[in-house]
């Protein structure tokens, strides 16, 4: 390869370098701001990291429990909803 291709490719090649690390560094700009807006310093709490692939656990958060009542009330309510929504598909 002649020598004058090689250094036109490395000025593009550090020309385009530098533009990326410009917008990298407005974008982290303006990330920061947002974060600062929030409140927040880094990571969200809403998404914390899972460790060896495990699902992120929800803290303090335990699980609902119906009654065999209100577990029938709302399996009618549902029942009772699909049926009209196939009545109103079957007169269209």
């Amino acid at each position: 390869m002649p020598k004058g291709k090689a250094d036109q490719n490395t000025s593009i090649l550090e020309y385009a370098l530098r533009h990326l690390e410009k917008e990298r560094d407005e974008i982290q700009s303006q990330i920061d701001h947002i974060r600062t807006q929030l409140g927040s310093s880094g990571r969200t709490a809403s998404a914390p990291a899972a460790a060896d692939g495990e699902a992120p656990a929800t803290p303090g958060r335990k699980k609902r429990v119906l009654s065999p009542a209100a577990r029938k009330r709302i399996a009618l309510a549902q029942k009772r909803r699909w049926a009209e929504h196939r009545k109103a598909a079957k007169a269209e």
